[in-house]
């Protein structure tokens, strides 16, 4: 039993994942529904594919210890069965994880390298190409030939939409202190 309908950021990540190759992108259409199935079945799915996408940007840009570090985290948290009902492969999954990591040895041998999600529902495989070709991207171009711009997404990025959203919760949780505070002054 699969997941159906699938969330459109999930075939949005895979349309990047295997289009654009696009890690960064990816990590934000998968944090997105990672936070928004908080609490539901698919909760660590999700997680987990936020941290394959983190370790493939890290490895694809030189930070060794970051991609080790995220992808071992994601070897240990992927739930087969989970997986399955994802429409992945969840064995072969965790075994292209293992695999990964050991070819790896540790973080002084990691080196970027294309690493294919098994999709295994010919739904999702479709809705995902075609998303991609929708953007004009070529399903399953290679990771290591893409514009710099993607290799350092993060660093070149308009921020302020992030520097913003800090800022409110960090007024929002002063207003909720300072109510705290005057609720056990009025309770003395």
């Amino acid at each position: 039993m699969t997941l159906f309908p699938y969330p459109e950021e999930f075939i949005a990540y895979l349309a990047e994942y295997f289009g654009s190759r696009d890690y960064f992108e990816c990590h934000e259409w998968m944090e997105a529904l990672w936070k928004k199935e908080k609490g539901k079945p698919q909760e660590n799915c999700w997680l987990v594919l936020v941290r394959v996408a983190v370790a493939q940007y890290h490895a694809r840009r030189g930070n060794s210890a970051g991609a080790y570090k995220l992808l071992a985290k994601a070897a240990r948290e992927v739930d087969p069965a989970a997986m399955d009902g994802i429409g992945l492969d969840g064995r072969r999954l965790a075994g292209v994880l293992r695999d990964r990591l050991a070819a790896w040895g540790g973080p002084n041998g990691v080196a970027y390298s294309d690493l294919e999600l098994p999709i295994t529902d010919p739904e999702l495989l479709r809705l995902a190409r075609q998303a991609a070709s929708a953007r004009g991207w070529a399903w399953g171009a290679p990771g290591d030939q893409v514009a710099r711009e993607l290799i350092d997404r993060h660093a070149l990025r308009d921020r302020a939409e992030v520097i913003d959203a800090r800022a409110a919760a960090a007024r929002e949780k002063a207003q909720e202190r300072e109510k705290r505070r005057h609720t056990s002054e009025d309770d003395a």
